[in-house]
């Protein structure tokens, strides 16, 4: 290999590790909001930094701060009108800040296709599976959160929104 070679790879693999471990935590994310429909401040603290450092990798950190900036106010005020969680609100300004301002209305549009999607599957499950009665908790931590997915869709609960920003943010990102 030669020496510019090595150069090039090395120019691309911090932006491409940035980004897997950006993946990995929004995917952390969403399975972690299914569960407990909780965000953790540690994670969204954790993406913030690793997409802040892929605008700097891109030479755009102040734009990308305009992004993350624009984006949480945007999560603010449906936060402020009970359409989304306040942990959802903050993972949308710390996903923001990888972005370029003309990069925003896309993922915007992406998030809101995917809560859609979440949505109408939610509103799919609702219709097709009965409510279990009774019966005993199972030990499994898949069937457990299965089950206690199945009491939210009967009861009307909050979505895992975190779904949706995870699958607009990927859509966008990769």
């Amino acid at each position: 290999m030669t020496v510019g070679a090595i150069a090039g790879v090395a120019g691309w693999l911090p932006e491409v590790a940035c980004l897997g471990g950006v993946t990995v935590l929004l995917f952390w994310a969403a399975l972690h909001d299914i569960a407990t429909r909780r965000v953790s401040d540690r994670l969204v603290l954790c993406v913030a930094m690793l997409d802040f450092l892929l605008a700097c990798l891109g030479g755009y950190p102040w734009r990308g701060i305009l992004s993350g900036l624009c984006l949480f106010i945007l999560g603010v005020t449906c936060w402020s009108r009970g359409w989304m969680g306040g942990g959802d609100a903050k993972l949308l300004g710390a996903v923001g800040l990888a972005l370029r301002p003309g990069q925003v209305p896309a993922l915007v549009l992406d998030i809101a296709l995917a809560g859609g999607v979440l949505a109408l599957g939610y509103l799919l499950g609702r219709a097709l599976l009965p409510p279990r009665h009774g019966g005993a908790a199972p030990r499994n931590g898949v069937r457990r959160v299965l089950r206690i997915e199945r009491w939210r869709l009967h009861r009307g609960c909050p979505l895992p929104y975190v779904c949706a920003i995870t699958g607009g943010s990927l859509v966008v990102f990769l």
